[in-house]
């Protein structure tokens, strides 16, 4: 006797055993492939690049140490803290950090609380079954009544237990593809950060070309109220006809209409900032202008490879990538096995007097059960195929993301360069004017020009003075551009 109680003890050891091993069997069949970067074809340099290729590029600097304008760094600082975009992408964040949160819990059992249930069954004579079977539990009678009556009554409280075992590996799959997700909402903090400091730089920049078109153009108006002074004198004399006068004043009052354009746009451009940083229109006070701007001669955009692991808009894209190849293990694992363990315990007793009566009232129980999928009308294999066209589909986009991406830098620097020829034309005709219409106002006073030429001289001259302007504010903006195209922005 004692030697069979030993021989089933070691029965159930041995069937333990066994099944401990096949679980540790099921946890190395992982579904799916682990994530591997696709193959990219980058150059080694970016075409046209000013400066060479083996020096960290500028997407690499602090926002604070590439804009350096005081005035500036503190309407970046009021839009990424107030910018209403940015808060809402913050929102996104903490949304997905719920969800990561979810997603490992699922490693864990499902646990619920029956705190109390009753369970009464009403029952006539003519009911079927009650005859012979009924059992009176709350009545002394011993006749089945002709009106309902508690046939049986049940009072329960428990704990019931469900755990799927991750034994093919589809909830840790299912992690990758959430953490991939989740990360990806970080990646899109910084692609709006990204953006959001480039707009605010390139509207400032936008603001001080304004302020300088303003001073040309003010500059400008004085100068031909000079000149019709000096004409409507000689007209006095006798020198010019009343047309020299009214062409002169034609001249002076379309410097002066410009003055009233450029003021409208500087309060519209000021109002754009401040709603970019989430605050009610306002003038902006400028310690700068567009003249203590210097362009550097050459900038670095470092290699293409720094530029895929640094650019967020890629990172994102290269994430969405990784969430979908996890997916693949997941719809693969839909169609195996499901191992899933329940268990129920607690209190139940057909009489409330006994409902707490312990080890009387003590009940539990225990089911494992694997179940395999064998026919749901092609619906498993159609979502396994469509997650790999998915996944590959993701792919193409990552590919298509880096290659755009590289364009984007190599479009800017070509923009860079030959913005920078046409400032230093720009500068020389400047000069030439400015030095034209000085000796044309000689010569008018001397009378040895006539008033159209140097009204054409003024004309050259403002003209290539905003041009110069102008130019200077693309250069500027290539910048900017250059510094997002590159992912920065988003550091600092």
């Amino acid at each position: 006797m004692m030697m069979s109680k030993k021989l089933n003890k070691m029965n159930k050891i041995g069937c333990v055993l066994t099944a401990f091993i096949i679980l540790l069997g099921f946890q190395a069949c992982k579904v799916g492939k682990d994530y591997k970067r696709p193959h990219l074809n980058l150059p080694e340099k970016y075409r046209d690049e000013i400066d060479s290729a083996d020096s960290v590029g500028i997407g690499n600097i602090y926002w604070k140490q590439f804009f350096v304008d005081t005035t500036l760094q503190k309407l970046i600082d009021t839009a990424i803290a107030y910018n209403y975009d940015m808060q809402k992408t913050l929102k996104n964040i903490q949304i997905a950090d719920q969800q990561v949160l979810q997603a490992r819990a699922q490693f864990l059992p499902e646990i619920n609380a029956e705190l109390g249930t009753i369970n009464q069954q009403y029952r006539s004579k003519n009911y079927y079954g009650t005859h012979g079977a009924a059992k009176w539990y709350d009545r002394k009678e011993k006749n089945a009544p002709n009106s309902m009556a508690v046939n049986q009554s049940q009072y329960i409280t428990g704990l019931s237990l469900s755990w799927e075992l991750d034994i093919w590996g589809k909830i840790r799959r299912l992690n990758e593809s959430t953490l991939a997700q989740y990360l990806q909402t970080y990646e899109a903090r910084k692609l709006l950060q990204t953006r959001l400091v480039a707009d605010v730089a390139e509207g400032y920049y936008n603001l001080l070309m304004l302020d300088a078109q303003l001073e040309v153009a003010r500059r400008n108006f004085q100068l031909t109220d000079s000149t019709l002074r000096i004409v409507k004198l000689q007209r006095e004399a006798g020198q010019v006809t009343s047309l020299a006068i009214q062409q002169t004043a034609s001249q002076k009052l379309a410097a002066q209409s410009l003055i009233p354009q450029l003021e409208r746009q500087v309060v519209i451009q000021e109002n754009s900032l401040r709603a970019l940083a989430g605050q009610l229109p306002e003038s902006i006070k400028r310690n700068a202008s567009l003249t203590d701007f210097l362009i550097e001669d050459s900038v670095s955009a470092g290699i293409p490879l720094h530029m895929v692991n640094y650019r967020p808009d890629v990172r994102s894209s290269e994430l969405a990538l990784r969430a979908a190849n996890a997916e693949v293990g997941v719809a693969q694992a839909y169609r195996y096995p499901t191992l899933t363990i329940d268990a129920t315990g607690g209190l139940n007793s057909m009489l409330p007097s006994n409902w707490v009566k312990i080890p009387g009232s003590l009940f539990g129980g225990i089911i494992g059960s694997l179940t395999q999928p064998i026919f749901s009308r092609r619906k498993l294999k159609t979502d396994f195929e469509v997650a790999k066209l998915e996944r590959d589909k993701a792919e193409l986009d990552f590919q298509q993301t880096v290659l755009d991406a590289i364009n984007e830098v190599t479009n800017t620097l070509i923009t860079l360069k030959k913005l920078q020829e046409e400032y230093d034309i720009a500068e020389e005709r400047v000069k030439v004017a400015q030095l034209g219409i000085k000796q044309a106002g000689l010569l008018f006073k001397a009378g040895y020009a006539t008033y159209l030429e140097v009204i054409t001289a003024q004309q050259n001259t403002i003209d290539s003075e905003l041009e110069l302007v102008s130019l200077k504010q693309q250069l500027l903006l290539a910048r900017v551009e250059l510094y997002r195209a590159l992912g920065g922005g988003w550091r600092g």
